[in-house]
C-alpha cells in the first residue's frame, strides 16, 4: 500500500506540494492504524498494567520488602488476575493523576480516589471497593470544633482537586464565611505534619486515611464528620482506549468480593488500627524515643540470629513488657518477653530477667510455633496465627480454626479466625472443643496491638528516608499578597 502511494506521489503532474500532501495522508493513515490497534488491544495483549498512585500508608510506599500499601496490593491482585506485569508511577498531586489519565498515559489511578459528581464529568470509575466518611481533624490541645460555624477565622488546609475541596465548595453556599486553602504540593502526611506542628488549625481526611495514620499522630483526633459518605474507586480515562478494561474490572471486583480477598486486604491494612486507642499510640511513640534506643541493638542482633524482622520482635517485646526486662505479671510470667517458667525451661533459658536470654527464648518459642502451623497457611496470616498461639496457646488456636471452618469461614485466614476466637468464651462454642474455655478476645487484641506497633516502627523508618514533595510558597500566602504577586 505504501509503495503505491509513493509511486502516485512521484508520477503526479501536481509536483512537490501534491507529493507532500500524499505523504501526509500516508503518515496520517499509519498513525490512525496504530491508534486503532491500540484501541483494540487489551491489557493482557499489552502485557503490562500501568497504574498511577500517591505515596502513603493507604496507597503506595516501599518498605524493606519492596512496594506495599493497600492500593498497591489491590492493583497487584488485579495484575495477577489479568496475568500481566504491574508498572507503578508515583506522583505528588491529584492534578498530576488526573492529567496522566486524560492523556491516557496510564490505564488507571489506584490512589484512594472518591467518586464525585465533578470527577465523573472528566473520568470513568471502577466499581467502588471501600465505603468512607470525611472527618475534620484537629489537635487535641486545642478546643474541639463541633460544627462548620466553629471553623470560621481558622487556618484550614486541604489537597487541591480533592473531594474535600468539592465538599467545602458546596457548603460555602450556605456558610459564606467558610474559608480554606488548597495545595497541590502536599500529601496526607504533609497535612498531618502541618496540623501536628500548629502550622494549620484543621484539615479534612477520609476515614480510611485517618485510621491508617492516627497511630503516627496520637495528638490529633476527629472533630466531626463533614459531607455525605462516599466510595473509593479506581479512576480511568474519560476516553477509555481499552474496551475490555471496564468489564475486566467488574469481574475482578466481583471475584475478590466473593472469595474474601477484598475483606482480607481491608483487615490487613485497617482493622488493627481500629482497636488501638490514641493513648496507647502516644505511649508507644514516647517509648520509641526514650526506651527503645537502649535495647534496639540487642533486639536487632537477636532478630538476625533467629531470622525474625527486628521490628516484629520489638513490637512483640513491647506488647509483652513495654521493653522492661524485669517486668512481672500476677500470673508469674516474667521478663522482656514475659515467658512462663515451663516455656523458659523448654527453651533452655536460665534467667528470664536477662534481656538477651528473654529475647532469645521468646524468639525460639515463636519460631517453634511457626513451624507447627500447617504449611498451607501463607504470610502474613502465618505470623498473625503464630502471635495468637504465643498468647493463648496452640490448642486454643486450633479450636478457633475448627470453629471457623464450622461457620463456613476459612481456617487459614486470620480475618476469619479472629472472629471465632472470642467465641471460646461462650459455652455454646467451647463445650465442643478439645481445649475448652479461653479468653479468646485477648489473643485478638494481642495480635492487633502488635501489628499496629509493628506498622508504627515500619513507617517510622520509611518516613525518615521519605523526601517531601517540593512546596510552592504562593499557596501558603494570604489572598491579598497572592494577588500582588500575580500582578508583577
Amino acid at each position: 500500500m505504501m509503495s503505491m502511494y509513493l509511486s502516485l506521489a512521484c508520477s503526479t503532474k501536481h509536483g512537490r506540494p501534491y507529493r507532500r500532501f500524499i505523504l501526509l495522508l500516508i503518515l496520517a493513515s499509519l498513525v490512525s492504524a496504530c491508534d486503532q490497534q491500540s484501541h483494540k488491544s487489551s491489557i493482557r495483549e499489552q502485557g503490562t498494567l500501568k497504574i498511577i498512585s500517591r505515596n502513603g500508608p493507604t496507597s503506595y510506599f516501599e518498605d524493606r520488602n519492596g512496594p506495599t500499601g493497600y492500593e498497591y496490593e489491590l492493583a497487584r491482585l488485579f495484575s495477577e488476575y489479568l496475568g500481566v506485569e504491574l508498572e507503578v508511577t508515583v506522583v505528588h498531586s491529584l492534578e498530576d493523576i488526573f492529567l496522566a489519565l486524560e492523556r491516557n498515559e496510564v490505564h488507571l489511578a489506584a490512589a484512594g480516589l472518591t467518586i464525585t459528581d465533578e470527577r465523573q464529568k472528566r473520568l470513568n470509575f471502577s466499581p467502588g471497593y471501600l465505603d468512607i466518611k470525611q472527618f475534620v481533624v484537629y489537635r487535641t490541645d486545642s478546643i474541639r470544633p463541633k460544627s462548620l460555624a466553629d471553623l470560621t477565622d481558622s487556618k484550614i488546609m486541604i489537597m487541591a482537586n480533592s473531594s474535600h475541596d468539592e465538599i467545602l465548595t458546596r457548603l460555602k453556599l450556605e456558610h459564606k464565611n467558610l474559608q480554606w486553602r488548597t495545595a497541590t504540593d502536599v500529601e496526607t502526611i504533609d497535612l498531618l505534619d502541618m496540623l501536628a506542628e500548629g502550622e494549620i488549625d484543621y484539615t479534612i481526611l477520609d476515614s480510611n486515611e485517618y485510621m491508617a495514620n492516627r497511630g503516627f499522630y496520637p495528638r490529633l483526633n476527629i472533630a466531626f464528620e463533614i459531607g455525605p459518605p462516599g466510595q473509593l474507586a479506581w479512576a480511568m480515562p474519560g476516553e477509555i482506549r481499552i474496551p475490555t478494561l471496564a468489564n475486566d474490572l467488574q469481574l475482578f471486583f466481583k471475584k475478590i468480593n466473593e472469595n474474601g480477598q477484598l475483606r482480607q486486604l481491608e483487615e490487613r491494612f485497617y482493622s488493627h488500627s481500629e482497636q488501638v486507642n490514641r493513648i496507647g499510640s502516644l505511649t508507644f511513640n514516647q517509648a520509641i524515643q526514650r526506651r527503645l534506643p537502649k535495647y534496639r541493638e540487642l533486639i536487632e542482633t537477636v532478630a538476625i540470629e533467629y531470622g525474625i524482622d527486628w521490628r516484629l520482635l520489638a513490637a512483640i517485646s513491647y506488647q509483652e513488657s513495654h521493653w522492661n526486662p524485669r517486668a512481672k505479671s500476677p500470673t508469674g510470667v516474667r521478663g522482656m518477653m514475659m515467658l512462663t517458667l515451663p516455656t523458659a525451661k523448654e527453651m533452655n533459658i536460665q534467667n528470664r530477667l536477662d534481656a538477651e536470654q528473654s529475647l532469645k527464648g521468646g524468639s525460639r518459642y515463636f519460631n517453634s510455633i511457626l513451624k507447627r502451623l500447617p504449611k498451607r497457611i501463607e504470610e502474613p496470616d502465618r505470623t498473625w496465627f503464630a502471635l495468637a498461639a504465643y498468647n493463648v496457646g496452640m490448642g486454643h488456636l486450633e479450636d478457633a480454626r475448627k470453629i471457623t471452618e464450622g461457620r463456613s469461614g476459612d481456617p487459614d485466614k486470620w480475618s476469619d479466625v479472629k472472629d471465632s476466637l472470642p467465641l471460646l468464651r461462650k459455652r455454646r462454642w467451647y463445650k465442643e472443643t478439645k481445649h475448652g474455655y479461653a479468653r479468646g478476645n485477648e489473643p485478638v487484641n494481642y495480635v492487633q496491638n502488635i501489628r499496629h506497633f509493628y506498622n508504627l516502627l515500619n513507617w517510622n523508618e520509611v518516613a525518615k528516608s521519605r523526601i517531601p514533595p517540593p512546596q510552592q510558597m504562593e499557596q501558603y500566602l494570604p489572598d491579598s499578597l497572592k494577588q500582588d504577586i500575580r500582578a508583577l
